[in-house]
């Protein structure tokens, strides 16, 4: 791109807009079982509509804008139904799993600094999100991986054998993003409680399904020892991206995460995570859905999902040398081949994203992995017919291997 003189018209910037996007996934299509969530037509106008309506508002300092004030609060309490807390809970809205977590990990080492303990690191299983990952770089912890169980899920008895004095948060899953599993929370966090340690419940991805669901494990605030537990609603909240929800059991714990100073010529500065400006248009978007859809929608969505997603599940199960990894909690699918040298895992996303389609590699070990919401209902079809042909397509071609992917990107 030429650097611009400013003389383009609106309609002339719009349509080089929508060049540049002609090559991206058709997730409205249902095209994409990755990064992007959609419950219907209806629902992303209102929620688009919300998002452009405050889009340019300023959630920083709510005094000027006491609409986002009252939003965040009705977001946190609708939040706090789900997860089960306790009357003195108390939470903040983020920007998504990311800043949940690594705010988790912050307000963990600043407790553990304040009650004069030392902080060292933090304790998580090895299919515990990269965001615990990045957290722990950023604030100079150990990151202490605990290998997983067979079934996926996080071992209790190893997590407890690795938790010491400088052991500042322990974390579970529900589910964990890699295999779709819930870890069990109850003694995970029972380990944590005996030595008076945090445990963070990371429900980015299930905390608007289980809820909704029968989850093999209690994953909630009902478990005694969880202090804290984060909620993605840019996920199967269906609301626009930025969204998400940090619980604390108290506000004693809520404290921690938060940074207030005086220190400058500007006065108080007060921020409750990593952004100083945030825009009001993922709050609006995320309150809209939830007043659109309300508990028993969320609950009609879940199912739906998950039923949809056992219907993937088959089709995996039925498609030579597909399988799957792990029988899935929620609506979090994960591929394997029980032959990567005659086809190769990776080899088959490539031949389904010539199709249009886009599924997500990952490993050790070598799998795809796909997320499943309600617009995958109506594209189940013409998904299997497309599976069924890119299996063939790397199996007549001999290409074995993997060409590359990842979870996310870096330029």
């Amino acid at each position: 791109m030429d650097i611009p003189d400013g003389t383009e018209n609106p309609k002339a910037i719009l349509a080089q807009l929508e060049a540049l996007q002609a090559n991206d996934v058709r997730w409205r299509q249902g095209r994409a079982f990755s990064l992007a969530y959609y419950a219907s037509a209806e629902a992303s106008e209102l929620a688009e509509t919300a998002y452009r309506m405050f889009g340019g508002d300023n959630a920083l300092n709510t005094d000027a804008f006491p609409s986002l004030k009252s939003m965040q609060a009705d977001i946190i309490r609708f939040v706090q139904g789900l997860v089960k807390a306790p009357a003195n809970s108390a939470g903040f809205f983020t920007s998504g799993g990311t800043e949940s977590l690594i705010m988790a990990v912050y307000g963990a080492k600043r407790r553990a600094l304040d009650l004069g303990r030392p902080a060292g690191n933090v304790v998580l299983p090895t299919s515990a999100h990269a965001a615990l990952e990045k957290a722990c770089a950023y604030f100079g912890l150990e990151s202490r991986r605990v290998a997983v169980d067979h079934d996926w899920r996080a071992d209790p008895v190893a997590m407890a054998d690795a938790i010491d004095d400088a052991t500042v948060l322990v974390v579970a899953s529900a589910p964990q993003y890699p295999q779709g599993v819930v870890d069990p929370v109850g003694p995970i966090a029972a380990a944590a409680l005996a030595r008076d340690i945090p445990c963070h419940v990371d429900a980015c991805m299930g905390g608007m399904v289980l809820p909704f669901l029968t989850p093999p494990h209690a994953w909630d605030f009902t478990v005694d020892g969880v202090t804290s537990i984060s909620v993605d609603l840019h996920k199967f909240g269906y609301a626009s991206k930025g969204a998400g929800v940090i619980i604390y059991r108290d506000k004693y714990l809520r404290a921690h995460q938060t940074f207030v100073t005086d220190n400058w010529l500007g006065g108080m500065y007060g921020s409750s995570g990593f952004l100083g400006t945030k825009s009001g248009g993922p709050i609006a978007a995320a309150w809209a859905m939830i007043s659109y859809f309300g508990v028993e929608g969320y609950a009609a969505l879940a199912q739906r999902a998950r039923r949809t997603a056992m219907s993937y599940a088959d089709l995996i199960q039925a498609t030579s040398p597909l399988f799957l990894r792990s029988a899935p909690d929620t609506s979090l699918l994960c591929i394997g081949s029980r032959n990567e040298d005659d086809v190769s895992v990776s080899q088959v996303a490539d031949a389904l994203w010539r199709r249009g389609w886009y599924v997500d590699r990952q490993g050790p070990p070598a799998s795809l992995h796909m997320t499943v919401n309600v617009v995958h209902q109506g594209v189940f079809h013409d998904f299997a017919r497309d599976l069924q042909a890119s299996v063939a397509e790397v199996r007549s071609a001999g290409i074995s291997g993997s060409s590359g992917g990842a979870y996310s990107t870096i330029e």
